[in-house]
């Protein structure tokens, strides 16, 4: 017979507080960190924020890091919290660069579309 241990570790009700601390933060400075990379690109913050925005996300990383280790994850998963906070960073300047492309071609479009009226 093998090991019939589970392979999930159940969490201690003293350690609720600090993961679900994190947990907030993880989100909220996710949350702020699109937010601000958005204002940004939309021209509604100087770019002089730009670097505001990637502060939030290393500071989004670090408190992903430490949930990891709060909740004991294993090697594997680490690895791809690690590999999806890194697509996260690129995530705004994907969908505004989609953004901004879309508008050229569509703006190219258009006086194509009166000129056949």
């Amino acid at each position: 017979m093998g090991n019939t241990a589970p392979l999930w570790h159940s969490i201690a009700p003293d350690q609720f507080l600090p993961i679900f601390i994190v947990s907030t933060l993880v989100i909220v400075l996710g949350a702020a960190y699109a937010g601000m990379i958005t204002l940004v690109k939309m021209g509604y913050l100087s770019r002089k924020w730009e670097p505001v925005g990637y502060l939030l996300w290393i500071l989004q990383v670090l408190s992903l890091y430490e949930l990891a280790i709060l909740i004991h994850s294993n090697h594997y998963t680490t690895k791809v919290l690690i590999v999806t906070m890194v697509a996260y960073l690129f995530v705004p300047h994907l969908y505004f660069y989609l953004i901004s492309e879309s508008e050229k071609r569509y703006d190219q479009k258009k006086p194509n579309d009166t000129h056949n009226q």
